[in-house]
């Protein structure tokens, strides 16, 4: 796949990588590549974990006795103690073009030190800094901090902000796992479970809060989906749906014809278990996703998607009730929107960012014609909303079948600031909001 995010005109960008780093490190090429290990003094390190870990058992079940034994070796050779040091996955393009110069005197005072390689080979996901272990898949996926631009973001990750992370997960782990209908649903997360960030005192007395400088060395490990297929299940990125080859045949419709459904039957099941637990977690909870194609992993059996799991939480998941009782350590997700805007979640993130083109693709390759499209999606809206009576009152106040939706032009973010899009901490304050589109549930 060499698609990006399909609202987007520039959606590729990769800004900071040459040519041989493209090769080396693009997602599409498909290169596998180890990580660069680095140790971190601990009072200059911070390290969070969810419940029921600790970092021996994370760094043990990631590394392996062999090579922690190497890392110590080199550590003991220096006079230093392993155990006085955090070990941080670092990219190998943020270590040779970013740490190894603009983290030079940490280096050279053994703040920090870096140890090579470790011995697992990893494949860039789309989201081009998080990486898969195709040696282990059952292990962790793992975040790392880049300091290229792609996608409207400088991709580092911040220390400060990491620290949170694996409370938020479990936090949303647990109303997940409370919810009876997301429970039918078999609807679940890949947990952030834990996150490392270190501090350059120099730099954060320096600089300003969400300075490039203060999120160029920190990273978080991810749980993997393999560990919980069962046997015949296999996993995609819901992003690969709109990804058609060369003759134009389409990953979706590939899958419709091997599941042996009409068409319309396929694209139900992938509602119920796609979109039913977005619009539940947005009626009952007032909780937001960022549900694009590269955040939701399709679980599929037979050509047909049973059920999904969402990823990228603690940076994307937003709580729109001010009235919310949330964790201290779960208050950074909440989110002051305008009520007018918080529907968009859905009209603008869901039917207009991504359904559309799904629609679009498979009618024009003569699978399912727009029509019976929309009239399905608006079938899944309505059976959802018989399910749960108790919510009839949020359905009239945040109508889905509302004739029009203000248009939320996504380029001009990236027109107007290629370096940050929009402010994660009030992420519809950027919105450019130009005219409307007519809802294609209206009249349904």
């Amino acid at each position: 796949m060499t698609e990006g995010h399909p609202c987007f005109v520039a959606n590729n960008g990769r800004l900071g990588f040459g040519v041989d780093e493209y090769r080396a490190y693009a997602p599409e090429t498909a290169a596998q590549i180890r990580l660069v290990w680095l140790a971190a003094r601990r009072d200059r390190a911070t390290f969070t974990a969810g419940a029921g870990l600790d970092y021996g058992t994370l760094i043990a079940g990631e590394l392996g006795e062999e090579t922690l034994g190497r890392f110590a070796e080199t550590m003991t050779g220096l006079g230093l103690d392993l155990d006085d040091y955090f070990l941080i996955p670092v990219h190998p393009w943020q270590w040779w073009n970013k740490l190894s110069v603009t983290f030079a005197g940490e280096l050279a005072q053994r703040h920090l030190v870096c140890l090579g390689e470790g011995d697992d080979a990893y494949l860039a996901q789309q989201s081009i800094r998080t990486f898969f272990n195709t040696d282990h898949p059952g292990k962790h996926y793992v975040k790392t901090a880049l300091s290229v631009l792609n996608m409207g973001f400088m991709r580092g990750l911040s220390a400060a902000y990491m620290e949170a992370t694996p409370a938020i997960n479990d936090w949303l782990a647990g109303l997940v796992e409370r919810d009876e209908l997301l429970r039918g649903a078999r609807f679940s997360i890949i947990r952030e479970r834990a996150a490392i960030g270190y501090h350059h005192r120099a730099y954060e007395a320096a600089t300003a809060k969400g300075s490039p400088y203060l999120k160029m060395l920190a990273a978080l490990w991810r749980e993997s989906p393999v560990p919980d297929l069962a046997p015949g299940e296999r996993v995609a990125t819901m992003a690969s749906l709109l990804h058609t080859d060369h003759e134009g045949t389409s990953v979706a419709g590939v899958l419709i014809a091997e599941s042996g459904l009409t068409p319309a039957q396929w694209l139900r099941g992938y509602l119920d278990a796609y979109l039913v637990p977005v619009l539940h977690s947005f009626y009952a909870y007032d909780l937001v996703f960022m549900p694009h194609g590269e955040n939701v992993i399709l679980v599929i059996e037979d050509g047909a998607v049973r059920r999904t799991i969402f990823k990228d939480i603690a940076e994307e998941i937003a709580v729109m009730d001010p009235d919310a009782v949330l964790p201290p350590q779960v208050e950074r997700v909440r989110a002051d929107v305008p009520e007018d805007m918080k529907l968009l979640s859905v009209l603008t993130d869901v039917f207009d960012c991504f359904f559309r083109f799904l629609a679009a693709g498979l009618a024009t390759e003569g699978v399912l014609d727009e029509d019976t499209f929309w009239r399905t999606v608006a079938e899944c809206v309505s059976g959802y909303q018989e399910s749960v009576p108790h919510l009839a009152e949020k359905f009239k106040q945040y109508d889905l079948f509302t004739e029009e939706f203000a248009l939320s032009c996504l380029n001009r973010l990236q027109l107007r600031d290629n370096r940050q899009m929009v402010d994660l901490a009030d992420p519809s304050g950027a919105l450019q909001l130009v005219g409307t589109l007519r809802n294609p549930l209206a009249g349904r």
